[in-house]
């Protein structure tokens, strides 16, 4: 192909660029702004809510224990909000999407439900940060039509300590699960130490655990 073939191609190009961007005007639209929405257009599934939601999380994590490393933090979000509503732009999140999401376990696991409901209002806050367009008010709307909770704690009943040693013998399936209530039986601690255990609070037959740690109701209490 010839100079004279591409300058006639460039000149072509040139000429089909400048009629799209008299059809733009004409449509009323301004040249500046317009490639800036059709970028942002493009790039709307980076800000779908489960994206946002990690980029939340991101900027949160120093504040959390551990860097938030435990999950408790995001977990609500990824058990109830991810798996249903997760790939909608967070722009188009409205009460509906949170209400069908959260109908079932919202009369359920009231607790689960409310934290997950709170953790998105937190990521829809920084959303808001980033220049989105979001409704803030979205999830106060959701809380208005999923009404008044209907679940009832029922408080799991203690172990007599008679039947703490036959309880023991039957944590032997060797899961994480187990071996963590074998250790809180032994070390007889509430479950905060053993959900952050560590093997360097061991040494020979000494276990030592971490102030910031201990929950026991003892220590919680004011002093005189």
């Amino acid at each position: 192909m010839g100079l004279g073939s591409l300058e006639a191609v460039s000149l072509k190009e040139a000429r089909e660029t400048t009629e799209n961007w008299r059809a733009v005007v004409r449509q009323g639209k301004d040249p500046i702004r317009e490639p800036v929405r059709l970028k942002r257009e493009a790039a709307k599934s980076d800000y779908s809510l489960a994206a946002v939601a990690v980029e939340a999380f991101e900027a949160r994590k120093a504040d959390l224990k551990g860097d938030g490393k435990a999950g408790r933090w995001f977990s609500p979000l990824e058990l109830h909000m991810r798996p249903k509503i997760g790939k909608i732009p967070v722009t188009e999140i409205d009460q509906q999407h949170i209400k069908n999401t959260l109908a079932l376990s919202w009369h359920t696991k009231a607790d689960t439900a409310r934290k997950a409901i709170n953790r998105l209002a937190i990521v829809m806050r920084h959303a808001a940060a980033m220049g989105l367009d979001v409704n803030m008010q979205v999830t106060d709307k959701a809380k208005a039509l999923l009404g008044k909770s209907r679940h009832t704690v029922s408080h799991i009943s203690s172990l007599v300590w008679q039947e703490v040693p036959a309880f023991y013998d039957s944590l032997s399936d060797g899961t994480i699960t187990h071996l963590a209530l074998r250790l809180l039986i032994l070390l007889g601690l509430h479950s905060k130490p053993i959900r952050f255990f560590s093997l360097d609070q061991i040494e020979g037959d000494v276990c030592t655990v971490p102030a910031d740690n201990i929950n026991a109701p003892e220590l919680l209490m004011p002093s005189r």
